[in-house]
């Protein structure tokens, strides 16, 4: 794992593709027949980026606080973002390197999704994934019977797709790869491995995500934020609204308190939020989610401390909010949503206290420690910080510690 990608704490994650002229789902609105595949497919005629400009990308995901975004450069339905020479399926035009040249020259980190199904190349489903029961429907798009596998097509499918990883690799040299896809067919049916030295050859420290199997460097849970945080590197993606890519009539955005709320909490757990966008087909970033960019990094700004250089913090039960720790384990951030009715209390805190702040304002809070018995100690309670003091979206402590953090989790003296 790259040091960069812990310390990263928000990436954004861009869904932009032939679904934006029509607003519907991506790819999976023909797999499932909401959308006949002829209708769909007619959008790469009409699909033209005409305001697209990489560099306002960029400049806006670097006010937002991010260190690095993740562009679909081929979703599932096999449509290409560059001008591959692989397959018949691309908007005739590269768009992938404007936006990886942007990303650079604003010091952020260029990631690639690439979904490893492909539903429109003609030798696409011609096997079917090892075990799966016979009686199963086979979805024409992805799969094909048992009796009718051709594992020749397959090694050609296999060779463009390889084909493609070579032009994204070689071209922009990324530093992460998203895949995504891999439900359908086994590690062994994808060679991941040798997918994995492929991009390797180019790009000696990728990181990729969860979905390239035992080759994957961190966990990625989708959508639903998790109550137990993974154990090692992870990362949460999530949309504005309900949608991953534009669609007309999703105006369900979630408001900037709740995702400094998913924020907070995910880098408050060791992990990283990759917060998604869906431009329209022209390129532009919807107005609401631009706002919310926006909301968010000033947010982050204000509160860069609790951020970056930073580890999870402490685990539940300690405070009724999320924290993160500083690197050296000597400051500890405190989050509170709520404005306070009366003081606020730190359970199991070895270590003694020095001084607690606002931070933003500089404020200093008084404290006290009360109770305690042998080596269960008492409670830290920190007095509140004033109306002046409080954020509109979420508040955070600093709790300078005389040393390193040092927790009791016991049950106490029965």
């Amino acid at each position: 794992m790259q040091p960069w990608f812990t310390d990263a704490k928000l990436g954004i994650f861009v869904h932009w593709g032939i679904y934006a002229v029509d607003g519907v789902q991506e790819s999976w609105s023909f797999y499932d027949d909401i959308v006949p595949h002829d209708q769909y497919m007619s959008q790469l005629d009409r699909f033209t980026g005409a305001k697209y400009d990489p560099h306002a990308w960029a400049k806006l995901f670097a006010r937002a606080g991010a260190k690095y975004a993740v562009l679909t450069s081929r979703h599932h339905d096999g449509v290409a973002l560059w001008d591959t020479a692989y397959g018949d399926l691309n908007l005739g035009r590269d768009h992938i390197t404007g936006y990886a040249d942007a990303l650079r020259e604003e010091g952020l980190k260029v990631g690639l999704y690439y979904s490893h199904s492909d539903w429109n190349h003609p030798d696409y489903a011609t096997t079917r994934k090892p075990g799966r029961p016979p009686e199963m429907e086979d979805n024409r798009y992805s799969e094909c019977s048992a009796e009718d596998e051709d594992l020749d097509a397959w090694e050609r499918f296999i060779a463009y797709r390889d084909g493609q990883i070579r032009e994204l690799a070689s071209r922009y040299r990324p530093d992460l790869m998203w895949f995504d896809g891999e439900w359908d067919r086994s590690e062994e049916q994808w060679r991941i491995p040798e997918l994995a030295a492929l991009i390797r050859s180019y790009s000696p420290d990728v990181v990729f995500n969860a979905r390239m199997l035992s080759e994957g460097d961190y966990a990625t849970p989708e959508q639903g934020a998790p109550i137990e945080p993974p154990t090692g590197p992870w990362e949460l993606c999530l949309t504005i609204n309900d949608s991953w890519g534009f669609q007309h009539n999703d105006h369900n955005h979630k408001s900037l308190s709740q995702l400094i709320s998913y924020f907070t909490e995910t880098i408050g757990g060791g992990g990283n939020l990759l917060l998604d966008v869906g431009p329209m087909e022209d390129g532009t970033i919807p107005q609401p989610q631009v706002e919310r960019l926006e909301g968010l990094g000033d947010w982050i700004a204000g509160h860069a401390d609790a951020v970056y250089g930073t580890v999870r913090g402490l685990p539940a039960g300690h405070h009724y909010g999320p924290s993160t720790l500083s690197a050296d384990r000597r400051t500890l951030y405190l989050t509170l949503y709520d404005i306070p009715r009366a003081e606020i209390g730190v359970r199991g805190l070895v270590t003694p206290v020095r001084k607690v702040t606002v931070l933003g304002t500089g404020t200093e809070l008084s404290h006290r420690v009360v109770g305690g018995l042998h080596e269960a100690v008492g409670v830290l309670w920190i007095a509140p910080p004033t109306a002046a003091d409080l954020d509109p979206h979420a508040t955070v402590l600093a709790v300078e510690l005389d040393g390193e953090l040092d927790l009791y989790r016991g049950s106490g003296r029965f």
